[in-house]
């Protein structure tokens, strides 16, 4: 009996213990290099289609003249399109920047970025280069942009505080971060503006200039690097209540 009761208690503890090593770390389903920053507290759109709306419509409304006009993009800057996709901004982006200009196009979709990339080619868009990215890092080097710009895909971004915070230090000294989007909820190709200013605040950022505008579909905010860049573990995540109101926690 005794055989059998140590037996059983064994049997047990080994079944305790296969039980603990096969239990998933609490952050199994994110990236080892997005683990010291905090979880995003929000939905997050699944991929759309990479081609927002026909580019005819768009230029109908004169969408991206309106956003650059707004950026105050002018020959010979640098920017980068980040969520490219199928090259709306990025070819509009090319011919606003000039040949003295750069335009740095990025997105994590493979097969956009094939299809961008032959785009460039047959227009022979020589002042445009691209290059893929991660969800948690668009891969932005140093110190190069005057202007990044994130158009309709932010609410995509399933790490937001490693994004912004990776992302940070690709802006020259006065440059500015682009995001046009819907005001809607986030699991709805969207985001509501005041989780927008609030994920940004925690990265660092300051909000500079907001507009709506029918020719958008949506917002135009503009937003500035301010301070020193906080330590990862010190990001306070953005909750979005059911009134509306936004809460760093």
């Amino acid at each position: 009996m005794r055989r059998r009761a140590a037996f059983a208690a064994g049997f047990c503890l080994a079944l305790i213990s296969l039980a603990a090593c096969q239990q998933q770390p609490a952050d199994s389903d994110r990236s080892a290099a997005s683990r010291e920053f905090p979880r995003a507290d929000r939905p997050v759109s699944k991929p759309g289609d990479t081609q927002f709306s026909t580019e005819v419509q768009r230029d109908k409304l004169g969408e991206a003249k309106v956003v650059m006009d707004l950026a105050r993009i002018g020959l010979g800057a640098t920017v980068a399109d980040i969520g490219a996709g199928e090259g709306y901004y990025t070819v509009r982006l090319a011919e606003r920047v000039g040949k003295k200009g750069r335009v740095f196009a990025q997105d994590i979709d493979s097969g956009a970025i094939q299809r961008l990339a032959q785009r460039v080619e047959r227009e022979r868009l020589d002042n445009v280069s691209i290059k893929p990215g991660t969800p948690d890092d668009a891969r932005l080097p140093e110190n190069s942009f005057d202007r990044i710009f994130m158009v309709h895909m932010y609410h995509e971004v399933s790490e937001p505080y490693a994004f912004l915070w990776r992302m940070r230090p690709a802006l020259r000294s006065g440059g500015q971060v682009i995001v046009v989007d819907l005001d809607r909820p986030t699991d709805q190709h969207g985001i509501p503006p005041a989780l927008l200013f609030c994920e940004f605040e925690a990265a660092g950022f300051r909000l500079v200039q907001f507009v709506r505008k029918p020719e958008l579909t949506g917002y135009y905010a503009q937003f500035e690097a301010v301070g020193a860049r906080p330590e990862p573990a010190a990001i306070k995540p953005c909750k979005l209540g059911a009134d509306g109101l936004v809460a760093r926690r």
